[in-house]
């Protein structure tokens, strides 16, 4: 198989989202030249190598050459515009270009976005929102050839590409309990958000397949601030039985926690582990190096391009959801096995 951004980035112990501003030339990026390097070195061991327009060919219609990319909001968050970056690089492969605009509410008067995409010679159309949840799509939505990313609407009437956050909460907390851990406590997200409620229903399946009772004082409510690792921390360590691993449903509560941790005298891993989700920038910078999992928003982009390029060449899509796998990045927060 040809190696992939997501094998670079893993080699060169860097995030993805710096492998595609390393390897598309952006000057205007903050790395320093020694992460340009080791990107670059990465790259050239494993033979990965941008496709450059031109290199594929399709049964897309000639007039048809641009994907519409709308998004939600693009906020500090680098999630929306690494799909976005997915997508551009998957549709360069075609010969397609991919333009971007924002579209903030969901009511067709309210977006003067969608009036502009009448009658372009569009491929299809993109709508990614930066948080995974459930949508309710204008009506020209389904006039196009529509794929949603981190988002779906309620009857599932037009295909769509999430991340796997069940399965990469399950993945996440089995981790913890294959290194020798029996007490996993978990500090969720905000609540009543997707991502939190399948991370917390992985996180019980793992419990459940290890034949470890659940124990709801080991359930922390967070909100996606180091802040709330911080007290969540503080919070299940002061607990009679505290736990010997933290699952934090993303990093930025993983950076709290560790603060909260070392606070309390405590060592990572040698005397609790911890694991994190998102793989952002500062998880491999963190002492020790933070176990996560990647939120994949580049495969989303990639897999939604994809989707549609088979679309307008005929295909009709196997699944109206897909289900993106979210790799777990094994570093120094848990202990070693045995």
């Amino acid at each position: 198989m040809r190696p992939t951004m997501m094998d670079v980035a893993a080699r060169a112990g860097v995030s993805q989202a710096t492998v595609s501003l390393v390897l598309n030339g952006s000057a205007g990026a903050r790395l320093s030249d020694a992460t340009r390097e080791k990107v670059r070195l990465a790259a050239e061991e494993l033979g990965y190598t941008l496709v450059r327009r031109g290199q594929k060919e399709t049964a897309v219609p000639a007039t048809a050459s641009l994907i519409e990319f709308v998004a939600d909001e693009v906020a500090t968050d680098p999630w929306t515009p690494l799909i976005f970056e997915g997508a551009r690089a998957k549709a360069l492969e075609y010969g397609i270009n991919v333009s971007m605009s924002v579209m903030r509410g969901q009511g067709d008067r309210e977006n003067p976005v969608l009036e502009q995409l009448t009658g372009r010679p569009m491929l299809g159309l993109i709508y990614a929102t930066m948080l995974t949840r459930q949508v309710k799509p204008p009506a020209a939505f389904y006039d196009l050839p529509t794929v949603l990313v981190n988002c779906y609407d309620a009857r599932h009437k037009l295909p769509s590409v999430l991340p796997g956050e069940l399965v990469a909460g399950r993945a996440a907390t089995a981790h913890l309990i294959e290194r020798g851990c029996r007490r996993v406590a978990i500090i969720t997200g905000q609540d009543g958000i997707d991502a939190t409620r399948d991370r917390l229903r992985g996180y019980r399946q793992a419990l459940s397949t290890a034949d470890i009772a659940f124990d709801p004082a080991l359930v922390f409510p967070g909100n996606w601030e180091p802040s709330a690792g911080y007290d969540g921390a503080r919070h299940l360590m002061a607990l009679d039985d505290p736990p010997d691993g933290i699952f934090c449903c993303n990093d930025m509560m993983a950076l709290g926690c560790y603060d909260a941790l070392k606070e309390l005298g405590l060592r990572i891993p040698d005397d609790i582990s911890v694991v994190g989700f998102d793989d952002r920038e500062i998880a491999q910078f963190m002492r020790p190096p933070l176990t996560t999992l990647v939120l994949p928003h580049f495969e989303l982009g990639a897999m939604a391009a994809e989707m549609l390029i088979d679309m307008a060449g005929g295909l009709t899509p196997g699944h109206h959801q897909i289900k993106a796998e979210c790799p777990l990045v094994v570093r120094g927060s848990v202990r070693p096995a045995g």
